[in-house]
């Protein structure tokens, strides 16, 4: 597994142990504040370790064992361990030592599934990003507004968070100045609302900085929010307050993942697509032309 962060990198190997690598400040957990070029051992996690979740400012990871460890910056309580001091290595969340089966983070923010299908989320609560009805930061989990079971996988962007229940509905919390919650609003929330016309038959979503995706039982892409990039893939370069499909990707799709400004999908037939920002080639179709609607990436279009 790998997860990118916006100024650095985390992977797990195949024996289980965690390395990071990138710009730092206690964003690596190696015990320093050092930029690495190469891969660095996160202390503490050279062993069983399950999940990974790079955000701007922090990480946090889950162990075999069930229990979520965050380090980096905390200006805003996001490492979840009842304070606002940042650091250099992982320390674990208050209350969830063992039991969680999944892990997002946001900007400021990060949140946990756990195994009986609840979610907690901690941090900077501005614009209800947290989902507990309140917008108070918080320096350890609260748990979710109605979400206390019933849940099967979380996403968090920078100022939003979603989660996708167990009976394929999409529900999503937090900052909605660009659409991004999909509830046909701009309208910020601080509990949880459906996203329009997902309210069953969706298998995985994603969430990018103000945009997020979702894929459909049926292998179909759509996406809503921010789009002055092209990041919603449907043509246009229209905000989106509910969901828009992805042009040309109504069926097929196998894995969908959002970044800050573009989308990208692996297809059943093998091929790699992306569109939206391309400032730094991101698109991968050998160009830096913002695309707003999916294009091969060079090398994976069989």
């Amino acid at each position: 597994m790998v997860s990118a962060g916006n100024l650095h990198t985390c992977a797990i190997t195949t024996t289980n142990a965690l390395k990071c690598w990138g710009h730092n400040q206690g964003r690596l957990g190696d015990g320093t504040a050092t930029q690495r070029t190469t891969p660095v051992d996160v202390l503490g996690l050279t062993t069983n370790v399950a999940a990974v979740s790079a955000s701007d400012n922090h990480t946090c990871a889950l162990t075999t064992a069930g229990g979520v460890k965050c380090w980096g910056i905390n200006t805003s309580g996001q490492l979840g361990d009842g304070t606002q001091t940042s650091r250099l290595s992982p320390v674990d969340v208050i209350g969830l030592t063992s039991g969680v089966s999944a892990i997002t983070t946001g900007e400021f923010h990060s949140c946990a599934l756990t195994s009986t299908g609840a979610v907690k989320c901690w941090g900077l609560n501005s614009s209800g990003r947290l989902g507990d009805g309140t917008q108070t930061l918080r320096l350890s989990p609260v748990d979710v507004f109605g979400l206390t079971s019933g849940v099967s996988a979380i996403a968090a962007g920078d100022n939003h968070t979603c989660a996708l229940t167990s009976s394929g509905a999409v529900k999503c919390w937090g900052f909605n100045g660009n659409g991004q919650l999909g509830d046909s609003t701009q309208t910020s929330r601080i509990t949880p609302v459906d996203v329009t016309g997902l309210t069953s038959g969706v298998a995985a979503i994603t969430a990018g900085e103000s945009h997020t995706c979702a894929r459909t039982t049926a292998g179909a892409a759509v996406c809503w929010g921010y789009n002055i990039n092209g990041q919603i893939g449907d043509g246009s370069f229209t905000l989106r307050t509910a969901p828009s499909a992805v042009a040309g990707l109504s069926s097929g799709v196998t894995a969908l993942v959002a970044g800050e400004s573009h989308t990208c999908a692996i297809t059943s037939n093998n091929r790699g697509l992306c569109w939206g920002g391309n400032f730094n080639g991101e698109i991968g179709d050998g160009t830096l032309i913002r695309r707003n609607t999916p294009v091969a990436i060079i090398g994976y279009a069989p």
